[in-house]
């Protein structure tokens, strides 16, 4: 069978922008999850909260007797703490193998041996955690907020409390973004996804356990910057204007959420690298 020389050709096919790599990676997660029916049904559990507050505003608007129910600001923090335990479970589900069974199976240095940067790669894999957190926190909370203006039939309460916007937005971002850094970071650190998942949950109760240690032999609350949930909710009172309930400085506990969250993305960037071979 002789063999013809086509010679040069011009390539036909489409080329991608660089740096949208990560984005295909983002989709082929997401659709990954979306599959299983046992996640979908957490996410649907993780809605609940949002349909029992969303009952309590109708009652609240139809009936006067039940004016005692109507929401306020802290309603939306109230809220928003509610939602903190599937935040825990969605990370752990989502986030244990997103970088830990890539090293299992040694397929990071085929990722960052395609034109895909350690920084696309990270971006891609955080995606994926970050879309899934933000539908079971912002979302929600955001939608809460809309149903409370459809079922009052006005926009007062939105008017009088303008501040929850943005309230809502920073503090969704700071816990999504503490979770999901975290969980990346210690999946970059190991081949087992239950290890990670151990590791994880071993870290925030682990700390939280030895902040109320301390505050129990203490008697002050002033070491919840231990305890990375702890700053969280005391960061969370602040941006919605309620009384701190820990008497940490809130200061010190935004340097906490953010150093913790700097120091995941520093552990990524070192973990997350492509192997130089010299010949």
């Amino acid at each position: 069978m002789p063999i013809h020389d086509q010679g040069y050709r011009r390539y036909l096919g489409s080329r991608s922008a660089i740096g949208r790599s990560w984005q295909v990676m983002t989709r082929t997660g997401v659709m990954s999850m979306v599959s299983k029916r046992q996640f979908i049904g957490l996410m649907l559990f993780a809605w609940a909260p949002f349909v029992v507050r969303a009952v309590q505003i109708y009652v609240s608007a139809t009936f006067t007797q039940a004016s005692f129910l109507a929401p306020k600001g802290e309603t939306f923090r109230e809220f928003l703490d509610q939602q903190g335990a599937f935040v825990f479970f969605v990370t752990i589900w989502v986030g244990a193998g997103l970088i830990a069974n890539d090293r299992r199976a040694n397929a990071l240095q085929l990722y960052l041996s395609k034109p895909m940067t350690s920084a696309e790669y990270i971006a891609g894999k955080l995606a994926i955690l970050f879309l899934f957190l933000v539908s079971v926190t912002f979302l929600p909370a955001m939608m809460l907020l809309l149903t409370q203006a459809i079922f009052a039939g006005s926009l007062t309460f939105i008017r009088n409390n303008l501040y929850l916007f943005p309230a809502i937005t920073l503090f969704s971002l700071a816990q999504v973004l503490l979770a999901s850094t975290t969980m990346l970071a210690l999946s970059s650190m190991s081949k087992s996804a239950r290890f990670v998942s151990v590791m994880y949950a071993g870290l925030f109760f682990f700390t939280t356990a030895l902040f109320n240690a301390l505050r129990g032999i203490t008697g002050r609350s002033s070491f919840a910057w231990l305890s990375p949930g702890a700053s969280l909710e005391q960061l969370g009172d602040v941006i919605f204007r309620l009384p701190p309930r820990y008497t940490m400085s809130p200061a010190i506990a935004a340097v906490t959420v953010f150093v913790l969250i700097a120091g995941s993305l520093w552990i990524l960037m070192r973990r997350v690298r492509g192997v130089e071979i010299v010949t």
